[in-house]
């Protein structure tokens, strides 16, 4: 039998999908389960978006340009104009979601065998984009007392080597919903800059900043416009992770007319996507002031339920919609498991994604898991009261 590609072998699994079996086995016995483990928001997707879609008047749906409509670049440079980015529309690629945004840049910047650091725990994915790239990601690790704060410049500063290329920051980040501050963004351009490295900042959450916490965007940092590229998505934003449209956006035009070649080798970005996410851009300020709201009660809730429990430690985040919480577990992947093979509450359990996945470094995260407040808050009130009851009942709680 031909064997499998070196390459194939490498790609990890997700960790936030993994799982998705024994899930799916709960299901079939009767059991209730409430996903905590992925970032797919319950919140509606705008009015404006649906009725583009329910009103498409196309003989034919066709091909794009491969970097994306014209109208829908040039309407998304006005947002980001509006955010204070002064970009053109022909800085900006369309994406097959922000997952093929960033593979483009690691594609487009950096030589395989070449080395991107980035702090840990991160967006799991972004191994397998690595791996799909042929580059090594070097973790530079943050760590929950500190409420997972950007590590200090010297560590950072310590990673670098010859082979290094690049820097990758998600801000608010996925999985902490950590916040990164003005001037920890302007340290990272100090070594950006420094260094000449690519910083690939990946602002996908950017809507989601509470307690009157702002959002400072990596494309807003003076004297490294040539190094700084935008991944984006409309996945979160507007609660549209079905239609698959992301962006990648950079002032480095060397950057976008190679990045474009990729695209043009996958065609062209979803059409249908692009009439959603472009209408869109129509959605009304209240509409995020809502969500911000409901997400803010969301995670209070949470967090404040989750640090009751007995051995449970969760700091409150400042933005995205995952927190990362400790539990008093001796194996995180062991326990997300078992809660779906052999624990029910009321014939009722929860899925939650193991923080193990989201560290490079070996052993990292195993007490961890990631949960996302993307339920309903009776919702999330009763799944806060199953794990409440199945970390009584884990024959590995340490």
């Amino acid at each position: 039998m031909p064997s499998i590609s070196d390459k194939g072998r490498a790609m990890p699994p997700s960790p936030i999908r993994k799982l998705v079996p024994y899930a799916e086995e709960a299901k079939r016995k009767g059991r209730k389960v409430y996903h905590l483990n992925i970032g797919q928001p319950d919140i509606p997707t705008p009015d404006v978006a649906l009725n583009a879609i329910r009103n498409i008047d196309l003989k034919v749906i066709e091909y794009s340009h491969s970097a994306g409509n014209e109208s829908y670049r040039r309407k998304l440079a006005g947002f980001y104009h509006k955010l204070g980015i002064d970009i053109d529309y022909t800085d900006i690629l369309i994406t097959t979601g922000g997952s093929e945004a960033v593979t483009f840049a690691l594609m487009t910047c950096i030589n395989p065998g070449d080395e991107v650091i980035t702090s840990e725990p991160f967006y799991a994915n972004y191994n397998g984009f690595a791996v799909a790239a042929g580059i090594k990601i070097v973790p530079v690790t943050s760590y929950i007392e500190n409420d997972f704060a950007l590590p200090p410049i010297e560590e950072l500063e310590k990673k670098i080597t010859p082979r290094t290329k690049g820097i990758i920051v998600c801000n608010p980040n996925n999985p902490t919903g950590y916040l990164y501050s003005k001037e920890e963004l302007f340290h990272l351009r100090d070594i950006v800059k420094k260094h000449d490295l690519y910083l690939f900042s990946d602002e996908a959450y950017r809507e989601f900043c509470y307690d009157d916490a702002e959002h400072f965007s990596a494309m807003r940092l003076e004297g490294i416009e040539k190094n700084v590229v935008l991944v984006d998505s409309v996945s979160k934003r507007y609660s549209e992770c079905g239609i698959r449209i992301g962006s990648l956006i950079s002032r480095n035009k060397d950057v976008i007319s190679t990045a474009l070649k990729f695209a043009q080798a996958r065609l062209s970005p979803p059409g249908l996507g692009q009439i959603a996410a472009e209408a869109s851009l129509e959605t009304r300020i209240e509409y995020f002031r809502d969500v911000n709201a409901e997400y803010t009660a969301r995670r209070n809730f949470m967090v404040d339920a989750l640090n009751k429990m007995p051995g449970v430690f969760c700091p409150k985040p400042r933005g995205a919609f995952y927190a990362v919480a400790r539990l008093p577990v001796d194996d995180s992947d062991k326990f997300a498991r078992w809660l779906l093979e052999e624990f029910d509450y009321k014939n009722q359990t929860v899925m939650v994604a193991p923080a193990s996945g989201f560290y490079s470094t070996p052993g990292l995260g195993r007490n961890e898991v990631r949960i996302a407040y993307v339920l309903k808050i009776d919702d999330l009130r009763n799944s806060m009261e199953i794990l409440a009851e199945a970390l009584k009942a884990y024959p590995g709680r340490v």
